[in-house]
């Protein structure tokens, strides 16, 4: 069974300050070794936690600041590039075309719509 954080500290305390008590270690020695153990453990969490953190963030689809600005750099290298190709490349003139309504058509309903009229009188 693993132990706890808690349990950890605890064991680890008492460990202390049982050499203190039994005259294995002085004072000066046992405070330093809790500063070092202190260290140590403060170091380890925080590598778990930017562990867990960087797992949940990628989970969540978001990216670091460097892969970022990383990318910013590469799309602003390739719109330049496109921009220089353009000013060199010869612009082409746009061509209009013209469409001509067709007469016969609209002419061709009018008639129809006179020749219903006399119909109907």
């Amino acid at each position: 069974m693993a132990k706890t954080p808690t349990s950890d500290f605890f064991s680890t305390v008492k460990s202390y300050f049982n050499q203190l008590t039994e005259g294995e270690r002085t004072p000066t020695e046992v405070a330093a070794a809790f500063n070092d153990w202190a260290r140590e453990s403060a170091e380890s969490i925080k590598a778990k936690i930017a562990e867990e953190v960087e797992r949940t963030v990628t989970k969540m689809g978001f990216v670091k600041i460097e892969e970022y600005e990383k990318l910013v750099t590469r799309v602003e290298k390739l719109e330049g590039a496109v921009t220089r190709q353009r000013k060199s490349a010869p612009v082409k003139a746009a061509v209009k075309k013209v469409v001509k309504k067709s007469a016969s058509k609209t002419s061709s309903t009018i008639v129809k719509s006179k020749r219903t009229k006399k119909a109907s009188k």
